[in-house]
C-alpha cells in the first residue's frame, strides 16, 4: 500500500472478522498505579480478573492485549503537609477548559515514588511465571507477539526522577528504560510542558531547557524513545530540531478534529511523517470528541474518524493505538482491554483491510522502536 494513502475498502470477504484476534500493542498506560503505589491502589491484582479499572491479565487476553508502554507516573502529592491539587472540573465553563499547569515536583519525592512503582513492574514480571516480561530490545518485543507473552516498555511519563546531571538515567537505562517523555503536562528542568487547555493551540510556553537539550542527545545516544505527546509546540520543534530518532507521540490525537492542547496540529503531522515516526491514538473522549467534553458516551466512529484523518495525513505505517487504558475516561463501547475487538472490527467495517489492521495494532510500534532502539 502506498505511503501517505488511504486503505482500501475491503471486499465482503475480508470486511469480515477471521475468527482469531489481532494482537494489540499499546502506546500507553497508567494501569501500574492501580498496582504499586501506596495510597493509589484498588486492591486488584494484575492476575485476576475484576471490573474495576481497564487492564488485567484475563481481560488482556479476552481482547488481544498483547502489552504496550507501562508508564512510571509521578501524581502530585497530596494529603498531609501537602495542597491539596485542584479538581480539573474547577476549571470548566461553558466556553471549554483551561487548567493550569500543576507545581513542580520535588526530586526526591520523584525519584522514591518512581523507584517504588518501578519495583511494581518488575515484580509482576517475576510473579508472572513467563506470561508478562519487560522487553529491552525489538527482537524480544516481536518474540512475545509470536508466543503469545505479554511485552512491557519500561516507560516514564515524565522525567522529573531523572537528575540534571543525567545520572539516573544512565542508571534506569541499564534497569530496562527504553521509552521517555521529557515532561507529563506540568515543568520540570527539561521543560514547561503543554497545559490541559480547550479550545487552544498547543504553542503554550517556553520550550526545552538546556537540560532538556542534553537529555535528547542522551537519549538518542543510549536509544532510548523520546515521547512528544505531552510536550507544547516549542518544545516538540526543539526535539524536531535535535533529535536524530523519529518522531512519535505515543497517545495524541488529531487537532484540527478536536482542538485540545493535547492534540498535535497538521504542521506536527508532517513533521512527525518526514522523520518516519507514529502517533498513537488516545482513547481520552475528550481528546477525541469535536467538543471536547469528558462524556463516556463517545461512539467508535469518532475513534475511526481520527485514524482515517492520521492514514491519510501520515501514512497508514505511522498509525496505531496509545489508549491511555487507566489514565482516562474511553469510550462505553470499549470499556476496558477486552473491548479491543470492537474497535478492530469498527475499522475493519471502516474498510481496512487485514494488513492494515496488523499494522495499526502492533506492527507500526515495531517498525518504528526497531528504528528507534538499533537493537
Amino acid at each position: 500500500m502506498a505511503k501517505g494513502k488511504q486503505p482500501k475498502k475491503s471486499t465482503k470477504t475480508s470486511a469480515k472478522s477471521s475468527g482469531a484476534l489481532i494482537p494489540v500493542f499499546d502506546g500507553h498506560n497508567d494501569a501500574l498505579l492501580r498496582w504499586a503505589l501506596p495510597g493509589r491502589t484498588d486492591g486488584t491484582s494484575f492476575f485476576e480478573r475484576s471490573d474495576k479499572g481497564h487492564i488485567d491479565l484475563p481481560r488482556a487476553v479476552e481482547g488481544g492485549f498483547a502489552g504496550g508502554f507501562f508508564a512510571i507516573f509521578i501524581p502530585s502529592p497530596s494529603g498531609r503537609g501537602h495542597k491539596k491539587p485542584p479538581r480539573f472540573t474547577d476549571f470548566v465553563t461553558e466556553d471549554g477548559y483551561a487548567a493550569p499547569l500543576p507545581a513542580p515536583l520535588k526530586a526526591d519525592y520523584a525519584l522514591n515514588t518512581a523507584l517504588t512503582v518501578s519495583a511494581g513492574l518488575f515484580r509482576i514480571e517475576r510473579e508472572s511465571g513467563g506470561k508478562f516480561k519487560v522487553v529491552r530490545t525489538a527482537d524480544e518485543l516481536e518474540a512475545c507477539l509470536k508466543n503469545g507473552v505479554m511485552a512491557a516498555i519500561y516507560h516514564f511519563e515524565g522525567a522529573e526522577m531523572i537528575d540534571a546531571n543525567l545520572n539516573n538515567l544512565e542508571m534506569f537505562y541499564q534497569a530496562g528504560l527504553r521509552s521517555i517523555g521529557p515532561v507529563w503536562s506540568r515543568p520540570n528542568i527539561f521543560a514547561e510542558g503543554v497545559p490541559f487547555q480547550f479550545p487552544k493551540s498547543p504553542d503554550t510556553g517556553p520550550g526545552l531547557t538546556d537540560a532538556g537539550k542534553a537529555l535528547v542527545k542522551a537519549c538518542n545516544q543510549l536509544g532510548i524513545m523520546i515521547d512528544l505527546s505531552h510536550m507544547n509546540e516549542k518544545g516538540f520543534w526543539d526535539i524536531a530540531a535535535l533529535s536524530d530518532a523519529p518522531l512519535v507521540a505515543t497517545h495524541s490525537n488529531v487537532h484540527a478534529l478536536c482542538r485540545s492542547t493535547r492534540n498535535l496540529t497538521d504542521k506536527q503531522l508532517d513533521a512527525i511523517k518526514e522523520s518516519d515516526g507514529m502517533v498513537g491514538l488516545n482513547f481520552a473522549v475528550s481528546f477525541l470528541r469535536e467538543d471536547s467534553h469528558n462524556e463516556p458516551n463517545t461512539s467508535l466512529e469518532t475513534m475511526v474518524k481520527h485514524i482515517d484523518y492520521l492514514v491519510k495525513r501520515i501514512g497508514i505505517e505511522r498509525v496505531g493505538l496509545g489508549s491511555d487504558f487507566d489514565g482516562a475516561t474511553i469510550p462505553t463501547a470499549i470499556k476496558d482491554v477486552a473491548g479491543l475487538p470492537k474497535l478492530i472490527e469498527a475499522l475493519r467495517g471502516a474498510g481496512y483491510d487485514e494488513k492494515s489492521l496488523k499494522k495499526i495494532a502492533h506492527e507500526n510500534w515495531l517498525r518504528v522502536l526497531r528504528k528507534t532502539w538499533k537493537m
